[in-house]
């Protein structure tokens, strides 16, 4: 994969036969991780014009990178099957420890266009995380 600009953030699915593949780039890991759950979120629905109606706090702690941005991702699927909330908007922070604050800014599912499968899982086939040149970026299937 290769990422995008120097030091920007951005997102982007990408073809794959059966689930959803996105990748995600960051000037740093946790902006990558965050880039990668709008990606994932883009890839069902539509949330532009989407206001959050509360915020949501996790720690998500993992053995390394990989571990961190699936259990990140895997936080969001169990948010949308059990509470029916989606991401708006996301924001992680390291903490000193090697795990992850994130605040999500969420919305009912109900209140967005939805364009697609729901995610039902995080692949670990194929998933990469790590630094490049100019930032971080990672790389994930979606299973739906």
């Amino acid at each position: 994969m290769r990422a995008r600009g120097h030091g920007g953030s951005g997102h982007r699915a990408v073809p794959h036969t059966a689930d959803v593949r996105v990748e995600a780039w960051g000037p740093n890991r946790e902006e990558c991780l965050a880039q990668a759950v709008t990606a994932m979120v883009e890839t069902f629905a539509d949330v532009r014009g989407v206001r959050p109606r509360a915020v949501r706090r996790a720690r998500i702690t993992g053995a390394g990178d990989e571990d961190l941005l699936a259990a990140l991702l895997d936080e969001v699927v169990f948010r949308v099957e059990v509470d029916g909330e989606v991401p708006v908007g996301v924001d992680a922070r390291a903490t000193g420890d090697g795990a992850l604050e994130v605040r999500l800014a969420v919305a009912p599912l109900a209140e967005m266009e939805i364009t697609g499968a729901a995610p039902k899982g995080v692949s670990w086939s194929d998933l990469r995380v790590g630094p490049y040149a100019d930032g971080w970026c990672c790389a994930v299937t979606i299973d739906v």
